[in-house]
């Protein structure tokens, strides 16, 4: 069970690369006025969702008792996230505080998952 949980751990990680990377790869293109929602932004995000899901739901058959409140904070900054990129995507070009705002969002998940600890 710890090797799958460790495999889905890797694929969630995937996807905050590729949340991030396309944001990056797009936030060049925004100086010209072509930046989009690519689907790598897409794909990222959803990933992130699915995998975070099963990731919570693992804890409990391996015994661990998750930090309710880092989850549901991760989980509304994730949704925040989803929303602007299915409002967004279909958009021939982007408002200026789109890609911004979801790099902040990303790097906000990434924080609060490496620096949030439970302390009893």
């Amino acid at each position: 069970m710890e090797i799958l949980k460790n495999v889905i751990l890797a694929v969630h990680i995937i996807g905050v690369a590729s949340l991030l990377g396309g944001i990056l790869v797009q936030l060049t293109a925004q100086r010209s006025g072509a930046a989009r929602i690519i689907p790598a932004i897409v794909h990222g995000a959803w990933t992130m969702l699915v995998t975070g899901v099963i990731l919570v739901g693992m804890q409990y058959p391996l015994g661990r008792e998750p930090d309710n409140l880092k989850i549901t904070v991760k989980l509304l900054i994730l949704v925040g996230i989803i929303v602007i990129v299915l409002v967004n995507r279909k958009r021939e070009t982007l408002a200026r505080w789109v890609l911004p705002t979801l790099a902040v969002l990303t790097t906000a998940n990434v924080v609060i998952a490496t620096v949030w600890r439970q302390y009893a």
